[in-house]
């Protein structure tokens, strides 16, 4: 009995720390946001930039500072928007797909150098994922609704079926 105790004891305090880890490493991401977003400025103000790795040649913006400022400007929203999603517990957490579908639209159009207006035509991409998330966040509502007010309903139904005076229908709508 003893050591089922210690079992239990021991399930709980490694899901406690895993918690805690798991808080603490999201906790960190977010207060190190405005330090990922402002990382452009380590980038030099040239139109290309060599590494070891690679040569970054920046042809739409002019600069390689500026491309990194204006996907950071994109990646950063992005990247809170998805800790949003991941960690939320409430039921319409599937509607912050659709800012994240835009981010990653807009993300995609910075990257490629050669479309010269990038925030203006995703919406018509996001359309199809809204059809989807929206009326699935609303069914996912209605449901809750109805379990929930079952019998409120009821009365509901019952209480407009009466016959009321006008006094009777302005004491209903207040």
């Amino acid at each position: 009995m003893n050591t089922q105790h210690k079992t239990i004891s021991s399930r709980s305090k490694r899901k406690t720390s895993k918690s805690l880890l798991t808080g603490s490493l999201i906790a960190l991401v977010i207060a190190a946001t405005p330090y990922i977003f402002y990382i452009y400025k380590s980038f030099p103000s040239t139109d290309s930039w060599e590494t070891f790795l690679f040569t970054f040649q920046s042809n739409f913006y002019e600069n390689v500072s500026v491309s990194v400022w204006t996907i950071m400007g994109k990646f950063v929203p992005i990247l809170l928007l998805t800790i949003w999603f991941t960690t939320c517990k409430h039921w319409w957490y599937h509607v912050i797909l659709i800012p994240i579908g835009m981010y990653l639209f807009q993300l995609v159009s910075v990257i490629n150098d050669d479309i010269t207006y990038f925030d203006v035509v995703e919406i018509w991409f996001l359309i199809p994922i809204m059809a989807v998330i929206v009326p699935v966040v609303y069914l996912i509502r209605a449901k809750l609704f109805a379990s929930i007010h079952r019998n409120d309903l009821d009365d509901i139904e019952e209480d407009l079926l009466k016959q009321k005076g006008f006094f009777g229908q302005i004491k209903d709508l207040f």
